[in-house]
């Protein structure tokens, strides 16, 4: 087993190393499980890390139905599945994969092998689930699975990685590896606490210094909004961050419902006030800027990331 590992983890910090266009690069190999895409890239890759500072406040869901507001819209939208231990996305969509990436990082599988079909034109990479290994990974073997998906950056307009909950090493990795840093709160104080807490380790110690703020099960749009001016005033009086806001997904029973039947509400009700919101932030999203040369930003990131170890 470990020396599988090892054995994966090579070819990744490999393929940090070697020129884009090189053809015997261990992620280029057996690419027919998904065709490449061979239109010329019009726009930059987004690369959106979707964190929280606890667990329970619909982050997946948030994750899940923006990714397919965004490829509504049409963008080619992958979504990773970064909690390593304790994968979810597969299970509120009812997908059964039979690959993830603790193969790819066991060097048994390409990445472009677990990739699976999702709904709504969302394509999912899944995590393991009750792996320990998978939620104990270092530096380094995060590094090695961000730039797996650089290799894939040409395919892509947006990437969303569903990270953990908390300020484990890997959250911090892929939040510090994303031009945007989302952060989904809701109205609860340990929600907005550790919400902080992550703002605060991810700004003090990693230098990021900006974040955008999604209030998630809110009964009003006022009440999203006195959400982000609780966390904002503290956040901007005692850290170096700049705090944007995103909007709100309300209190929805027919997100609740969605839930159950594991379909995104954006699909399994269109009409809906939670559907419509995830509309509009997926509108936002399209309008922030991005760097021109961001197709490369994953690629800098994991060469640095690489030297320091």
């Amino acid at each position: 087993m470990l020396s599988d590992q090892a054995a994966g983890l090579r070819a990744l910090h490999t393929s940090a190393q070697q020129n884009a266009s090189s053809k015997t690069s261990a992620l280029e190999q057996n690419s027919s499980a998904m065709p490449p895409i061979t239109r010329e890239r019009s726009r930059p890759l987004r690369v959106l890390a979707v964190a929280s500072g606890k667990g329970g406040v619909g982050k997946t869901n948030v994750s899940v139905n923006l990714g397919i507001a965004l490829s509504k819209i049409g963008h080619r939208v992958l979504l990773m599945d970064a909690d390593m231990g304790l994968a979810n996305v597969d299970i509120m969509l009812g997908i059964h994969a039979e690959y993830n990436l603790s193969h790819v990082l066991e060097g048994k599988k390409s990445l472009r092998e677990v990739i699976q079909q999702g709904p709504g034109g969302l394509q999912i990479i899944p995590a393991a689930s009750g792996v320990k290994r998978m939620a104990q990974l270092n530096a380094l073997e995060n590094a090695g699975i961000i730039n797996a998906f650089a290799e894939l950056a040409d395919e892509l307009d947006v990437l969303i990685v569903d990270t953990a909950a908390g300020i484990a090493d890997s959250v911090v990795s892929f939040c510090r590896a994303a031009q945007e840093v989302i952060v989904v709160v809701t109205d609860e104080p340990a929600s907005i606490t550790d919400a902080y807490a992550l703002i605060k380790v991810l700004n003090r110690d990693y230098k990021v210094t900006r974040f955008r703020l999604l209030a998630n099960m809110v009964n009003s749009p006022a009440h999203g909004r006195q959400l982000y001016d609780k966390l904002a005033r503290v956040s901007e009086q005692f850290l170096e961050v700049s705090l944007d806001y995103l909007g709100a997904v309300p209190y929805d029973m027919a997100l609740k419902e969605s839930v159950q039947r594991q379909i995104p509400v954006i699909l399994h009700r269109p009409s809906s006030m939670a559907a419509r919101s995830f509309e509009s932030m997926a509108q936002t999203v399209q309008r922030w800027p991005v760097k021109t040369d961001a197709t490369g930003y994953i690629q800098f990131f994991v060469e640095n990331l690489f030297q320091g170890h």
